[in-house]
């Protein structure tokens, strides 16, 4: 009997999401094959290639579906290529080669990818990885594309500076100290709030985005509550429910909470806000985190019945036999798609047991990151989600 491949367990979960999300699965699969490469084809039933941080079983792909009011959920693909051999140089190569077969095919745009990345370049680059990929499938549109950059691949320190830059060369760097002041706490930046991610929309049309993550390790919920109040349309009492709803706790000493604020041609202040949570590190089992996600799609028209056709989508097993198939939840507050997003584990080579999964942050004490110098294996640590 044939061994199935990574590539066998991701397609048979992605045609059922693509059902959901009302799309011809094609386009989806292609996609992901195409970013997975050779990696695609090893078995499962041998260990992962690479240690990715994208799940925390280090399968390197996450599946996501975006809800929002009257529309069917967009589904989302979080991916990172592996070069050959994989290393984070490799790994780097290998995405910069997939964004450039697709450039053309797609009508991508690399010209603010291009813009900004010699900033993000480093001889030896700190951290998990450098860029990773993400695939957005809206029913009747085509295709979109996002770059995910890591802000420390110069180290800890370099992370602000490198930003502040970055925003500069697009022309939203206007409101980027601002941003800072609100949304860190008071002598944390680096510390206790560390930047994530610097995300770009690989298009050139109005509504083309960057968004920077922040995580907030140790945070209480009025911490993320004050952090938002700086971007307009933010329902502090939404938000602040949102949380309490998710997570069961107002101090989130487990994995950290994850904040993004998206900037836009023509604003000088962020016009979108959103706030992920890592529910797995806050219930004992998905079963529990399923009845947490049912509550907070209900203001947006989604009842039990949507949440299980997803959650059915990816699941090989009961849901109270483990935790982790339900990653994070987030809410999406301001422009341009206000809304709840669910994020799906493949699970495609390990099941967490339930109770507090294995790697989870220990309270108070923020994840620091080794430097990714070439080793054959690397410890796993809690990385946020990205959108």
């Amino acid at each position: 009997m044939p061994r199935s491949s990574l590539l066998d367990c991701l397609n048979g979960q992605l045609v059922r999401l693509s059902g959901i999300a009302g799309i011809d699965p094609a386009a989806p699969q292609h996609l992901m094959s195409d970013l997975l490469g050779s990696s695609g084809s090893r078995p499962v039933s041998e260990p992962p290639a690479w240690p990715s941080a994208i799940a925390d079983d280090h399968t390197p792909v996450e599946f996501s579906l975006a809800y929002g009011h009257g529309q069917p959920p967009a589904l989302r693909i979080l991916a990172e290529a592996i070069g050959s051999p994989p290393s984070v140089p490799n790994n780097l190569a290998a995405t910069s080669q997939f964004l450039g077969r697709q450039a053309q095919r797609l009508g991508l745009s690399l010209s603010r990818l291009a813009a900004v990345q010699d900033l993000f370049t480093a001889d030896e680059p700190y951290g998990d990885f450098v860029m990773w990929c993400s695939l957005v499938f809206r029913r009747g549109r085509r295709p979109e594309l996002k770059a995910y950059l890591n802000p420390e691949v110069k180290g800890v320190a370099q992370a602000p500076r490198l930003v502040s830059d970055a925003l500069a060369r697009l022309g939203l760097g206007r409101s980027w100290q601002a941003t800072l002041a609100r949304a860190v706490r008071p002598g944390q930046l680096g510390v206790a709030d560390r930047l994530s991610f610097f995300a770009l929309d690989l298009h050139d049309g109005p509504d083309s985005r960057v968004k920077v993550y922040l995580t907030h390790h140790n945070a209480h919920i009025q911490d993320v509550v004050r952090a938002a109040g700086l971007v307009d349309g933010v329902d502090p009492a939404r938000l602040s429910e949102f949380c309490q709803v998710a997570g069961g706790v107002v101090r989130f000493e487990r994995r950290p909470l994850v904040a993004s604020y998206t900037f836009g041609a023509g604003s000088d202040e962020p016009v979108g806000y959103s706030c992920y949570l890592p529910i797995r590190s806050y219930v004992q089992d998905d079963q529990e985190a399923r009845d947490r996600v049912v509550a907070l799609l209900a203001p947006f028209g989604y009842d039990a019945a949507d949440i299980d056709r997803a959650v059915s989508a990816v699941a090989r097993r009961p849901l109270r036999a483990g935790v982790g198939l339900i990653a994070h939840v987030s809410l999406r507050l301001g422009r341009p798609h206000p809304g709840v997003t669910v994020y799906l584990s493949a699970e495609a080579y390990r099941v967490s047991p339930p109770g507090l999964p294995p790697g989870a942050s220990r309270p108070g004490r923020p994840h620091v990151p080794r430097p990714a110098a070439p080793r054959l294996a690397r410890p796993h640590p809690a990385r946020p989600r990205a959108v």
